[in-house]
């Protein structure tokens, strides 16, 4: 309701004005709450899939939470800030290989590689996103592309350190003893727990100040900053942030895959990373879950048709996505979970 308008009510109702404001918070708590829910029984039976699942599936589904990882971090810089990345796939790789190379020449412990992939990337992408500040839209795009153009290259020419074309060959974490499970369940028992605390992470990130300023500057970076936040902080910050979950996701990635090579993280792996969070939805929690399960399996089923079928399948996905579902699938679920409450609801006013 404009100014204008609200000076025709009465002193009462503009005293009443500001309840609706109130149940805001009460709405977004509702919210808050009813997902806990359903995470608990996603949990659950992410809890209960290895032991269920054939080894390869499980290496699968362990493969699809690294990705998830991954577009945590993405969704952080696209649907958070309103920043664009063509160069995800970049800050993948250097956390993949500070893993490696911290276990193949050092034979540093997996755990410790963890946090040096995340800190590794984490600087990487600080730096990287100061001169960024000055660029946005299609300009960041292109300065984001460069950067994952450049790096496969570059991996290739240190082939001391990197091990050239070859790649390097690692020892994947065996289960201790007293877990009593197979080598593909406790990777992807590690997997699962890197993802939950992820999720955490950035769950109370998001939910903080500093949550409420990236979304104000995604929304409106002039009245963002009238309001006292400061954009350029908070871009970079975004920028690191998302590189550092990247970077730990290529750690774990190496810890199920126990081989690393220039040639995993070429350009289309950045391409596949924001096709799949914008296919799973931009700016939610659902979305990155549901994007890592579109990058995992959507290539290796469509691969099985037709050796040109990837390609195929990603635009007409985006293009019916765009069309169908503007918030991604996770936007879609909503709706569908949305009417059926709604439709249970009417039925039972009618019943009584």
């Amino acid at each position: 309701m404009s100014d204008m308008g609200s000076r025709h009510f009465s002193v009462g109702a503009d005293r009443a004005a500001p309840a609706p404001d109130r149940a805001v918070p009460r709405v977004r708590a509702r919210r808050i709450g009813a997902s806990w829910p359903a995470a608990a029984v996603l949990l659950a039976a992410a809890c209960w899939a290895p032991f269920e699942l054939a080894p390869f599936h499980t290496f699968q589904l362990s493969l699809a939470m690294v990705y998830a990882v991954a577009l945590l971090g993405l969704n952080l810089l696209v649907g958070h800030t309103g920043q664009i990345s063509l160069g995800h796939g970049a800050f993948f790789a250097v956390g993949a290989y500070t893993a490696a190379v911290l276990m193949d020449r050092w034979d540093v412990p997996y755990a410790v590689t963890l946090p040096a992939a995340a800190a590794v990337a984490f600087v990487l992408g600080l730096a990287l996103g100061v001169p960024a500040l000055r660029l946005r839209g299609l300009y960041l795009a292109l300065v984001t592309l460069a950067i994952a153009l450049f790096l496969v290259p570059l991996l290739k020419r240190f082939e001391s350190v990197t091990g050239g074309s070859m790649g390097l060959t690692l020892d994947t974490p065996r289960p201790p003893a007293w877990s009593g499970l197979a080598d593909d369940q406790w990777l992807y028992f590690l997997a699962l727990a890197v993802t939950v605390v992820s999720y955490l992470l950035v769950a109370g990130l998001l939910r903080s100040r500093v949550g409420r300023a990236l979304h104000a500057v995604r929304d409106n970076e002039v009245a963002a900053e009238v309001m006292g936040v400061r954009p350029a902080f908070y871009k970079t910050l975004a920028f690191a942030w998302g590189a550092m979950f990247a970077g730990v996701a290529g750690c774990v990635h190496i810890w199920v895959i126990g081989y690393v090579s220039p040639d995993s993280f070429t350009l289309t792996l950045s391409i596949t990373l924001l096709a799949g969070l914008v296919v799973g939805g931009l700016g939610g929690y659902w979305g990155p879950l549901l994007g890592g399960l579109f990058v995992m399996y959507v290539p290796n089923v469509a691969q099985d048709v037709n050796q040109a079928a990837p390609g195929v399948v990603f635009g007409l996905l985006i293009i019916a996505v765009m069309y169908l579902a503007p918030n991604g699938a996770a936007g879609l679920v909503g709706r569908a979970a949305h009417w059926l409450g709604h439709r249970a609801g009417k039925g039972r006013t009618h019943a009584h």
